[in-house]
């Protein structure tokens, strides 16, 4: 697939935006035991919206998303997600209401077949009609996966092994997905693929999704809007129009 048949990111500018945020997150300080690594966060990510935080690595993006999730705990600052403060909730609560978070490394469950990773996904949702259309959704998405239903996840390329795991987050029907480098160690083509899925489903589903990418190029695809970190801090928040104007992204690292 080519770029300009995949993405449409950046067509609706922050001023014009209306549509309400799904996260917001103020003031967020965040890191492990006493010592802090992220200070003072703010963002937001509306319904439907693609947004990507871009850095090196230690800027403290996984931190950041990690904390969000509800895997870290919150040392300052606040989080609401569909209108909750869940500032003091658990991962289980929030994956519950609907977040989903694919990690960049240990992403699938190795030892079984990417038809089990996939129904590990729905293992909580009650209604069979729901899982169905997940279920085909997913395979609409990924034909590979059905082809390879009873494959060993673990015996899978890299890219195959990235479209388990998102097969395995839309299984459980998320409305806010994050991602930790989902492109790293696949080719452009892979990535490419996976990325207009992504945004596929935010433009037909109303899916949020939260991205963090190093590489910028790969990021333009399909985010809307960017943050930019630089140890542990929000330096700047740009629309996909404004950061393709750039000529150089060096300066922001």
């Amino acid at each position: 697939m080519e770029l300009h048949d995949t993405v449409n990111a950046g067509a609706t500018t922050q001023a014009t935006d209306q549509r309400p945020h799904l996260v917001s997150v103020k003031g967020l300080k965040a890191g492990y035991g006493r010592k802090e690594v992220v200070f003072d966060i703010d963002l937001h990510v509306r319904e439907g919206e693609i947004v990507s935080i871009v850095g090196h690595n230690g800027a403290g993006k996984t931190t950041t998303l990690k904390t969000i999730y509800g895997m870290l705990p919150v040392l300052g600052g606040t989080i609401t997600y569909r209108g909750e403060d869940t500032t003091k909730s658990f991962a289980t609560h929030n994956n519950a209401r609907g977040m989903s978070l694919i990690p960049s490394e240990r992403f699938v469950f190795g030892d079984l077949t990417v038809k089990d990773n996939l129904l590990l996904g729905s293992l909580h949702e009650k209604s069979a009609q729901a899982r169905d259309e997940r279920w085909k959704r997913v395979h609409e998405l990924f034909p590979i996966l059905a082809e390879r239903s009873a494959q060993k996840a673990g015996t899978m390329s890299g890219g195959q092994q990235r479209m388990v795991s998102l097969g395995l987050a839309l299984m459980s029907g998320p409305k806010l997905l994050m991602l930790d480098e989902p492109s790293l160690g696949l080719a452009p083509a892979v990535v490419i693929e996976i990325f207009g899925a992504i945004r596929k489903l935010a433009d037909e589903t109303g899916l949020s999704v939260l991205i963090l990418e190093q590489n910028i190029g790969q990021a333009l695809r399909i985010a809307d809007r960017f943050y930019v970190m630089r140890s542990g801090r929000i330096i700047l928040e740009e629309t996909n129009a404004q950061m393709r104007a750039r000529k150089e992204y060096w300066d922001l690292f």
